[in-house]
């Protein structure tokens, strides 16, 4: 039993930006981002495994891409343009999932 209350003050201790990044494939899913963006192969839109390494040492490419993905854009991979995202979907989840995407391999 002592051990569950040590998990449990260890998780005090981790930055919420830890759980967070947990949370961006579920978001990712949930606000239907794999319907064009596959793990490591190209699909509609480039891969995540793409987008990670494109973006790999720009210190910019958090708050670049949350734009990019709430307003849509073009020209980045190509010529097709990834669509706005919805109002619905909050300017933390966007965070949240740019974070997960930029840590993909």
């Amino acid at each position: 039993m002592k051990i569950h209350h040590l998990f449990a003050a260890a998780a005090l201790f981790v930055p919420a930006a830890a759980f967070a990044t947990g949370d961006g494939a579920a978001l990712f899913k949930k606000n239907n981002c794999s319907a064009c963006h596959a793990p490591a192969s190209k699909s509609v839109g480039p891969s995540l495994a793409d987008i990670a390494a494109k973006y790999k040492d720009n210190k910019d490419a958090q708050a670049k891409l949350e734009a990019k993905t709430r307003s849509g854009g073009a020209g980045s991979f190509g010529t097709m343009p990834m669509p706005p995202t919805a109002k619905s979907v909050s300017d933390g989840d966007i965070k949240t999932m740019v974070t997960w995407v930029l840590s993909q391999k």
